[in-house]
């Protein structure tokens, strides 16, 4: 589906600079000093129009959320839904997730979140899926030696492919579910996507896999 052209996207991120990071590189290594404190730092990569990064950010104070997303048509909505909860501990960048060292230094993000990636099916795409080897390089780079990623997706040849990509990475899988919502986990927020596909009876797949 395409996605229609918001032209005052760029004057809203502009208006919303206490939500939305407009030069992002120069932050690396002192995302801290951003959010005023020494919480820990989880990002979501792709978050869409907002609903999990800023239900996340109401429900734990205690941590900072950063979320990315390449869209500016779609961030700006994300924009919105963070204003609505009216929280200081999240922040969203309109970058697409080429090379995150980039954006940040070495052990500095905690957790990560991969909800409902592109997946890419096409064979010849293969390096574009976030869960890639290429892209593990960059998430062991910045992520702390007990972080930890947390990936879910609808689409079960993906989430194969994935639980195999951090297996050969050598990674600890600490979690893996074939049907999230029947576990009822108290502790997981969903994502627009997530509602929406659960709505429809689709079977939700979540696996959370640590660096060794």
């Amino acid at each position: 589906m395409r996605l229609r052209n918001k032209p005052w996207a760029d004057d809203f991120m502009k208006e919303n600079q206490q939500i939305v990071e407009l030069s992002p590189l120069s932050h690396k290594g002192t995302w801290s000093d951003v959010f005023g404190n020494d919480n820990p730092i989880h990002l979501e990569i792709g978050s869409g129009k907002g609903q999990f990064i800023a239900n996340m950010a109401k429900q734990h104070p205690e941590f900072n959320f950063i979320g990315m997303e390449r869209v500016k048509s779609v961030i700006v909505g994300a924009i919105k839904k963070v204003k609505e909860k009216e929280v200081s501990n999240a922040r969203l960048v309109n970058e697409n997730a080429v090379d995150l060292r980039d954006l940040f230094a070495e052990n500095e993000v905690n957790k990560i979140y991969l909800n409902f990636s592109d997946p890419w099916p096409k064979a010849r795409h293969e390096k574009r899926r976030l869960t890639y080897h290429t892209f593990l390089t960059q998430y062991k780079h910045i992520l702390k030696p007990d972080g930890e990623i947390v990936f879910k997706t609808d689409n079960q040849k993906l989430f194969e492919y994935s639980v195999e990509s951090f297996s050969k990475f050598g990674m600890l899988i600490e979690e893996l579910t074939l049907d999230l919502h029947a576990l009822q986990d108290p502790l997981n927020v969903m994502t627009e996507y997530e509602q929406k596909f659960s709505q429809k009876g689709q079977s939700i797949y979540r696996c959370r896999a640590q660096f060794q």
